[in-house]
C-alpha cells in the first residue's frame, strides 16, 4: 500500500506533496509527500488497515517541536482535526481532553471550571497529544503529574487502546508513545480550588513568559535540561547568545532558544543546535540532547 493510494481513498481529507514546514512553529521547511486530515474516530477506523502498510508516519499537531528539513519528509502527516478538540469534564476534578486541544485553552478553560494543577501548560504553544507524547512541561509540573489514562490508535494493529498513566512510561520529556501510535485523548486528575487562584497563576506565567522568552519563528526550547543544571544557562555560559549560522541563531533574550528568519533554512537551525552542543560538550563536559524532532534529515 502507497501514500499515493491512501490518499486516492481519503479523498478531500489527503493532500499529496502537502506544505509541512510551513505548518510548524518554525515556518521552515519543505513539504511531505503526504498528509491527511483525521476528523473523526470513524475515519481514522475507515483509513487503519491502510494506514498499518505506511512507514515512515509523523503524527502533527500545532508543530510547535518540529524541525522539517529543507528536501521535506518522504512520508506520510497525520493531522487531527476538530472532531479531536473536545474537553469533556466529569465528577471530582476529572477531565478528558481530546489530542488537538490546545495546551493554553485547556488551562484556561480548566480554571474558569474551578479545576487546578494545569495551569503550567498556559505557556506551551502545543496540543494534547503531542504534550502526551513527550510529556510536556513547564513551571514545575508536566503531563504525567495528572495523567490517568491515554487513548490511542495503534496504527499496526489498527483498533484503539486504553493505556493507563502506568504503563506511558512517562519520563523526563519523554513516554512510550512511538511513531506508531496516534494519541485520540487524555483523562487527567485534577483538584477543585479557587478560580481567581488559578487565573492569577495563569496571568504570572504569562508575564513570566513574555519576560523572559523571545517571540519570533522558533519551537521553544531546543535543549533538555541536564541532570543539575539548566540549558540555557549553561549555553549563555559558553558564550552562544546571539551565535548565527545563515539564517538561524541563538536568541539573546534565552540562550535555549534558536530562531530563524522568515523564509530561512532548517539546515541553519540545525548547524546552530550542532554549534552550541559541540561548544557545550568541549567547555563543560555535557551532552546536551535536543527536545526538538527533526523530521526528513538524514
Amino acid at each position: 500500500m502507497s501514500i499515493e493510494q491512501l490518499l486516492d481513498h481519503a479523498g478531500s481529507a489527503g493532500e499529496s506533496e502537502a506544505p509541512f514546514g510551513q505548518k510548524t512553529t518554525y515556518r521552515v521547511g519543505g513539504r511531505a509527500r503526504g498528509l491527511v486530515t483525521i476528523e473523526s474516530i470513524d475515519a481514522l477506523q475507515v483509513l487503519g488497515e491502510w494506514l498499518r502498510d505506511i512507514s515512515p508516519i509523523y503524527v502533527l499537531g500545532n508543530g510547535s517541536n518540529t524541525l522539517v528539513a529543507d528536501e521535506g519528509f518522504d512520508g506520510l502527516v497525520i493531522v487531527l482535526g476538530d472532531g479531536f478538540g473536545s474537553i469533556e469534564f466529569h465528577d471530582n476534578a476529572k477531565v478528558t481532553l481530546g489530542a488537538a486541544v490546545d495546551l493554553p485553552v485547556a488551562a484556561r478553560r480548566l480554571v474558569d471550571r474551578n479545576y487546578r494543577d494545569f495551569e503550567w501548560a498556559v505557556g506551551v504553544p502545543g496540543t494534547v497529544g503531542g504534550a502526551i507524547a513527550m510529556n510536556a512541561g513547564g513551571h514545575g509540573s508536566d503531563m504525567a503529574a495528572s495523567v490517568v489514562s491515554v487513548r490511542l490508535w495503534d496504527i499496526d494493529a489498527a483498533t484503539v487502546r486504553d493505556v493507563p498513566a502506568r504503563d506511558l512510561h512517562f519520563g523526563y520529556r519523554s513516554s512510550a508513545i512511538t511513531s506508531r501510535h496516534v494519541v485520540l485523548d487524555a483523562t487527567l486528575q485534577l483538584r477543585e480550588g479557587d478560580a481567581d487562584e488559578g487565573r492569577d497563576i495563569l496571568r504570572e506565567i504569562v508575564r513570566w513568559r513574555r519576560d523572559h522568552q523571545p517571540g519570533g519563528a522558533n519551537a521553544g526550547s531546543v535543549f533538555q535540561n541536564p541532570p543539575g543544571a539548566t540549558a540555557g544557562a549553561l549555553i549563555d555560559d559558553c558564550g552562544c547568545k546571539g551565535v548565527r549560522v545563515g539564517s538561524a541563531y541563538v536568541s539573546e533574550k534565552h540562550a535555549n532558544f534558536i530562531q530563524v528568519d522568515a523564509g530561512g533554512r532548517s539546515e541553519d537551525v540545525r548547524s546552530v543546535m550542532r554549534r552550541v552542543h559541540d561548544t557545550v560538550l568541549a567547555e563543560r563536559g555535557i551532552d546536551l540532547h535536543s527536545e526538538i524532532r527533526l523530521v526528513g534529515f538524514s
